[in-house]
């Protein structure tokens, strides 16, 4: 999702596309879709009259642009590694829109989300949709994180760590190393597939991404309510792995005694009561003083409040 807001923070623009993690799909689509979503946020601004008051006199797409900050907060930034090919990616997008920025800023999606949902105020954002982690900031200022680390090495809890371990278990029984379970007849309808073989190719077909694995996550969710032990473990384990998650920011910013926000967001913990209560419970356990609160906000107004933050320091609070 892309917004261009003035400096009193009124939005002027919107655009939405895609993912933009090159680490899923690739530098190029990555790059393909957030040109789309700021091309349509400035199309968008254009047609709202808006382009005179943010320096944008020319049609959508034209050059040049002037901004002066953008804000890009964008998934799959864990590593410096991560964050010079999403800078180089992200300075191309914006030569090729012909897009000029007096200050550019580039965070994890993650950290967005945070300042989104805490409103500055100290606090976590656990986050389990198809990927997992948990963001936290204290009454300092300072931050962690924790997991978030994709899904090849990580995601524990998440939609596509579910739906991982939902295939994994259909095999295990097919083997008769594990129990068997209702997720054979969930998950090959779901699938389009008859026989457990046929699951094994899948998984290794051109039809297997991270997204199509999260979405058996519902259907995990679905045999633990039918009573099916097996999804029911896979589960407990996912909340568990979540606690393990938001204990570690809780430990790496000296909250466990301090009074917080916990703020849950994403799929996994939006739609599955099980894995939310276990969350909840084990963090209440664990940190006394911490309140359960809903996000404030969506994620990108983090990424705004953050833009016209800088440009209030800048101007001296003017």
């Amino acid at each position: 999702m892309a917004v261009l807001v003035d400096r009193a923070a009124r939005e002027v623009g919107q655009g939405r596309s895609g993912s933009c993690n090159y680490q899923g799909i690739g530098e190029e689509a990555a790059a393909r879709e957030l040109i789309a979503a700021i091309r349509q946020a400035m199309a968008d601004a254009v047609s709202r009259g808006a382009g005179k008051e943010l320096g944008l006199e020319q049609a959508a797409g034209e050059l040049e642009w002037e901004i002066e900050c953008a804000v890009i907060g964008i998934a799959g930034l864990d590593t410096e590694h991560d964050r010079r090919v999403i800078s180089r990616m992200v300075s191309k997008v914006l030569y090729q829109l012909g897009i000029r920025v007096q200050h550019l800023i580039v965070e994890n999606d993650g950290f967005a989300a945070l300042l989104g949902a805490t409103g500055g105020k100290p606090g976590i954002l656990v986050i389990a949709g198809t990927g997992s982690i948990a963001f936290g900031v204290n009454d300092a200022q300072e931050t962690a994180r924790s997991g978030g680390w994709g899904h090849r090495v990580g995601d524990e809890g998440s939609g596509y760590w579910i739906g991982k371990q939902a295939i994994m278990a259909v095999l295990r029984a097919a083997d008769g190393r594990g129990e068997p379970t209702l997720l054979q007849n969930l998950l090959l309808p779901h699938a389009g597939l008859e026989r457990v073989d046929e699951l094994f190719n899948w998984t290794y077909s051109d039809f297997y991404s991270v997204e199509k694995v999260g979405e058996l996550s519902p259907l995990v969710s679905q045999a633990a309510l039918a009573g099916d032990q097996v999804a029911t473990r896979i589960l407990q384990v996912a909340g568990e792995e979540l606690f393990a998650a938001v204990r570690a920011v809780i430990d790496a910013l000296d909250m466990k005694e301090k009074p917080f926000q916990m703020i849950m967001q994403g799929g996994v913990l939006q739609n599955d009561d099980r894995v939310r209560t276990i969350v909840v419970e084990r963090v209440q356990q664990y940190a006394a003083q911490v309140v359960i609160e809903k996000a404030q906000n969506d994620p990108i107004y983090g990424v705004i409040a953050k833009g016209l933050a800088y440009l209030e320091r800048q101007s001296g609070g003017k």
